[in-house]
């Protein structure tokens, strides 16, 4: 596993899968249930990663927020 892909709370690995889940679902998108991601197209991958983004961004906005 390269340092790109390490979570730095390996904790969140379920909560992170469950957020993908979740905003592909919104937009419509099927996930493969046996885990291979071969035959998605690129957009439909780099859609959800960037909601994904977008949405941890926005979490995080909160919390700082909230601390101050």
């Amino acid at each position: 596993m390269s340092s790109r892909s390490r979570l730095v709370v390996p904790e969140a690995k379920m909560a992170l899968e469950q957020l993908k889940f979740e905003i592909a679902q919104e937009l419509g998108i099927n996930l493969p249930q046996d885990g291979y991601y071969g035959h998605m197209t690129t957009r439909d991958i780099g859609t959800i990663g960037g909601y994904i983004t977008k949405r941890l961004v926005e979490l995080a906005q909160q919390q700082i927020s909230n601390r101050f």
